[in-house]
Formats: structure tokens, sequence, C-alpha cells
């Protein structure tokens, strides 16, 4: 093995073990912002953030352990974590089309009370 050989190997290693804590404090604050919120939009965000450090942290330690498996879960990952992202996007606004209905029904009966007493 060549001194550039050792280097470069060496170089690769630092640079993802960087990478695996950078990643590691990500975690964390992303896991305070899924507790704390203050939206149920922010916790979904939150949530998608959580999967992409996850898919990170797969790619940075397959390359840390040359075991080219971890990609393709973390591919995999990526897929079912952008299905999940779009199923709570679609709840949000299912929710909130729910509420806005009920919102106009009440101004409707309002406004037909208010029609009819006069």
């Amino acid at each position: 093995m060549t001194s550039f050989e050792l280097f470069a190997d060496q170089f690769l290693t630092v640079c993802t073990q960087l990478a695996l804590a950078i990643l590691s404090v990500s975690f964390v604050l992303i896991c305070i912002r899924t507790i704390k919120g203050p939206t149920l939009p922010d916790r979904v965000v939150a949530l998608d953030m959580l999967v992409a450090v996850g898919i990170g942290f797969l790619a940075a330690f397959g390359i840390l352990s040359n075991y080219p498996l971890y990609i393709d879960v973390a591919i995999t990952l990526g897929l079912v974590g952008f299905l999940a992202t779009v199923a709570f996007a679609r709840f949000i606004l299912n929710r909130g089309t729910e509420h806005d209905s009920a919102i106009v029904t009440e101004v409707e009966e309002s406004i037909a009370r208010r029609k009819a007493g006069k």
C-alpha cells in the first residue's frame, strides 16, 4: 500500500467519522423539534428530516464498514420516508378540510337562523 492510498484511507475514515458526529448532533436537535412542535406540520417536517438523517447514517456507516448493502437499505428508507411524508401531508390536508368545512357549516347555519329570525 502506497503512502497516498494510506492517506486516502485515513482521510476517508476521518471524514466518515466526522459526518457521523454531525449527523448525531442533528439527530438530537431534530428529536427536540419533533417533541416540542409547536404544530403538527412542524412535527411532520421534523420526522421527514429524521428519515433524511437516518439515510445519512446508513450511507456513512456503509462507507465506514465497506459493506455496500447499507446503501441499498438507505435508498429503500428514502422511498418509504417519501411515502410516509406524502401520507402525513394528506392527513393534515384532510384534517384541515374537515375543520374548515365544519366552520363553514356553522357559519351557514348561523346565517340561516338569522334569516329565519327576521
